[in-house]
């Protein structure tokens, strides 16, 4: 429930599972923790290809540091559990560079269900930080309701047009309406739903921008069982990361990804792994000793790399239309290969990789063999994502973006973007801290140019 569509969002073609928050705090009240700043090649790329030439490491810096204070990001001090142990023990059997990842928590008491919403309140999510900072300066929050269009008249919005929802999303025949009615409006529904939102309200969308280049970091899994206990549900989710393979060739090269280690709680597992009946039976009973590893790969860098595009469907709520092109396939049997022989350097017995044609593994040997003859194709190939970034592009000007460089929207003055779907390409990390930083900057920004009045940064 706390999730888009209950967990099973889904691209057009139902080849890619989104999980997307859909609460208070959004994607951030059920993330798993992970906190990089954006990558300086990232950066270089935006200034370069979008002109967006504040965007500097220097420049950058001060916000992130802003936000990793006030959020308590930090080095995760307590030991990785076994499921990220044993991605940092296979990567230094391979010479495989691999290091910490840090988490927003305070107190966190490392019982493993992040991605469940924290039952301590110790993830420092816009659910206990930001909301409650906002309602104790006068902010009003409106839950169970669904901004539905804006009201645009002469290039400025009159009003947001809201309606009441129940849980579950749907809309009853008398629900309520609420009218919204503001000097300027911040759009901050993540990515698929602000495109969306800015579709239904018939937006200036003068060069075709609007909902495209939208990004994922397409994941394939590769699970493995080994003779130990992994409990890969216990334990802080992701505390172990390798880069060893992200920028090989950022530009010209084949797409890079990034690997971590992501908790398995039983749903995860159970429409994550392969097969049905008898031998989904026998893969559960090895539940307690499976260890899983993930690939995230960087798109937006290549030109046969150009994302998806957001569309809406005839009731008006949004679909992702994302092909999986030859180019992300090839990332994905690399990142297939490089999974399964760092699991077999780590000590797995047996490896499967997400494939609906791929049987268990019992070598590496053999691994790579039948890794490499998989028809890698949308459907076959199990994809998922938790990333959703760009739809609503940032960029020096309108022909290469739907807002500006500060966030505000090429054709509607009062209308500013604060979410990921500014971002003009994926991160190709985790990309809450570079939310947390940009919005950070903009949001400074916003306030000075509506108050006339220097906003401090305060952790």
């Amino acid at each position: 429930s706390l999730y888009q569509e209950s967990a099973a969002r889904k691209t057009a073609d139902k080849a890619i599972t989104i999980l997307q928050g859909r609460c208070v705090g959004g994607s951030t009240t059920v993330n798993w923790t992970s906190s990089f700043r954006t990558p300086p090649a990232t950066l270089a790329y935006w200034r370069e290809h979008f002109s967006l030439s504040e965007l500097t490491d220097d420049a950058m810096s001060p916000w992130f540091h802003q936000a990793e204070q006030r959020l308590n990001i930090g080095p995760w001090l307590t030991p990785p559990n076994e499921n990220n142990e044993l991605l940092r023990r296979g990567a230094l059997k391979l010479g495989i560079a691999a290091a910490a990842i840090q988490r927003n928590v305070k107190g966190c008491w490392n019982l493993g269900s992040c991605g469940l919403g924290c039952p301590t309140n110790a993830k420092q999510s816009m659910l206990v930080t930001t909301i409650p900072a906002a309602l104790d300066r006068g902010a009003t929050l409106l839950v169970e309701t669904r901004a539905d269009r804006f009201e645009l008249q002469a290039g400025r919005v009159a009003a947001l047009h809201c309606r009441a929802v129940q849980p579950n999303g749907a809309v009853t025949a008398d629900a309520r309406a609420t009218r919204v009615v503001a000097r300027h409006y911040v759009l901050a529904g993540g990515a698929i739903n602000s495109p969306a939102l800015l579709m239904r309200s018939a937006a200036p969308d003068p060069n075709r921008l609007l909902g495209a280049r939208t990004f994922l970091h397409p994941v394939v899994i590769a699970l493995a069982t080994f003779d130990q206990r992994v409990a890969g549900w216990q334990g802080a989710p992701q505390t172990i990361y390798s880069d060893h393979f992200l920028e090989v060739d950022p530009i010209d090269g084949p797409i890079g990804y990034k690997l971590e280690a992501p908790p398995l709680h039983p749903l995860i597992f159970a429409t994550t792994m392969n097969g049905y009946g008898r031998d989904a039976a026998a893969r559960f009973a090895e539940f307690p000793n499976s260890h899983a590893l993930l690939a995230l790969m960087r798109d937006g860098f290549h030109a046969d790399s150009p994302g998806g595009r957001v569309k809406l469907r005839s009731d008006g709520m949004p679909e992702l239309d994302y092909p999986l092109t030859p180019f992300v396939m090839d990332g994905a049997r690399r990142a297939l290969l490089t999974m399964a022989e760092l699991q077999f350097a780590a000590g797995a017995k047996q490896v499967s990789v997400g494939h609906e044609l791929a049987p268990p593994y019992a070598t590496w040997a053999e691994a790579r063999e039948g890794i490499r003859m998989l028809p890698m194709q949308p459907l076959l190939t199990k994809v998922v994502s938790a990333h959703v970034m760009g739809g609503c592009g940032m960029a020096a000007d309108d022909k290469r973006g739907v807002v500006r460089g500060d966030g505000v929207h090429w054709q509607i003055d009062n209308l500013s973007v604060h979410d990921g779907s500014l971002f003009p390409t994926s991160i190709g990390a985790n990309p809450q801290l570079s939310v947390y930083g940009l919005t950070n900057k903009l949001a400074t920004r916003l306030a000075l140019r509506l108050s006339g009045r220097e906003v401090k940064l305060a952790a």
